[in-house]
């Protein structure tokens, strides 16, 4: 009895220094991407100082040293470093020059848009491209094969901006199935299924653009995979032992084809936030993007700084679920790491 509760104490203890020990290399992560983030942001040409004066009709240097002085620009830069570094220990992501908002309230304004385009492109992205991958990989050397390595080869090169207008020009300035911007109707009054329906309508094109080349990706590497599992020895026994075709796709192939799947979804799920930039833009959609190509031009550089580090968090988060799922479909690796 002694010896059971020591083990479950001892397994405990291993849990919470686990735990903490993920706590303190994500902490240590943060800061190490907050201080490139604030080094590349400064490095660029301009002064916000400058932009803030030319809006208000004025560029005089005492003006200009006022500006610099109220936000802090004229302390050294390894001050300002610092000051920004024990704001980001406390969650707060400093203070819009353009906006006279708190940053994080603007991120807060913005992200569910971004989170919801870029979401939804990647589940369209990852499901189609098994599926298509699959399809493809399994029907290989067919014509079925060869239309789809030639589609998937068109998304790929196909860049996303010039995909969004033509898909603009076709669905809503010829056809006028789809609107072209926006994130919903504005001045209308709605229920809560109408608007539902309308921001899906106005989302059509921006993730079919968005999940585009990522569709094409994963479709060449689900084709590849499936290709390398099939003639692999388990497979041929799956076969002898006269299972059906269909069985041995679902519980075999695609089980073990999926694994590379998830190592790439994972790496490219934080670019996606990335690519939604030019989405956001080409779309007017109310996101991340548009904010940093905003506080780019107006060289806001609290909001850049914020926005680049909520989308880091996000990737960390991302890849530490990439693990987890990846563990979920083999348990192998489970198995290794803890050996």
């Amino acid at each position: 009895m002694t010896s059971v509760t020591s083990d479950k104490g001892s397994r405990a203890g291993a849990v919470v220094l686990a735990v903490a020990g993920w706590a303190l290399k994500f902490v240590a992560v943060v800061l190490v991407i907050a201080t490139f983030n604030f080094i590349l942001v400064h490095a660029s040409p301009g002064d916000p100082a400058q932009v803030i004066a030319g809006q208000s009709g004025a560029s005089d240097e005492k003006l200009l040293e006022q500006l610099r002085a109220e936000y802090g620009l004229d302390k050294p830069y390894p001050v300002q470093l610092a000051t920004y570094l024990g704001r980001v220990l406390t969650l707060d992501l400093g203070y819009s020059y353009r906006q006279q908002r708190t940053v994080s309230s603007l991120i807060l304004d913005r992200l569910p848009a971004t989170l919801l385009l870029t979401a939804t492109a990647f589940i369209l992205a990852l499901f189609s491209g098994i599926v298509l991958g699959t399809l493809a990989g399994v029907r290989a050397g067919r014509w079925s094969d060869t239309l789809l390595t030639i589609l998937s080869l068109l998304l790929y090169a196909t860049p996303v901006f010039w995909l969004g207008l033509m898909l603009v020009l076709l669905f809503s300035v010829q056809l006028d199935w789809l609107p072209a911007f926006g994130y919903a109707t504005i001045g209308v009054p709605q229920t809560a299924l109408q608007r539902m329906v309308d921001i899906g309508t106005h989302m059509v094109l921006p993730v079919i653009s968005l999940a585009a080349v990522y569709l094409a990706i994963y479709t060449r590497l689900m084709r590849s995979s499936v290709l390398d599992v099939t003639h692999q020895d388990f497979i041929k026994t799956a076969k002898a032992k006269g299972l059906k075709q269909g069985a041995i796709i679902i519980r075999h192939i695609l089980r073990n084809a999926m694994l590379p799947i998830v190592t790439v979804a994972g790496m490219q799920a934080g670019a996606l936030v990335g690519g939604a930039v030019v989405i956001e833009t080409v779309f007017a959609w109310p996101g991340l993007g548009r904010l940093i190509y905003d506080a780019l031009l107006q060289r806001d550089y609290p909001v850049l700084l914020g926005v680049f580090l909520v989308m880091s968090v996000i990737v960390i988060a991302l890849n530490l679920l990439t693990d987890a799922i990846y563990r979920m479909i083999d348990p192998r690796v489970s198995v290794r790491a803890a050996s």
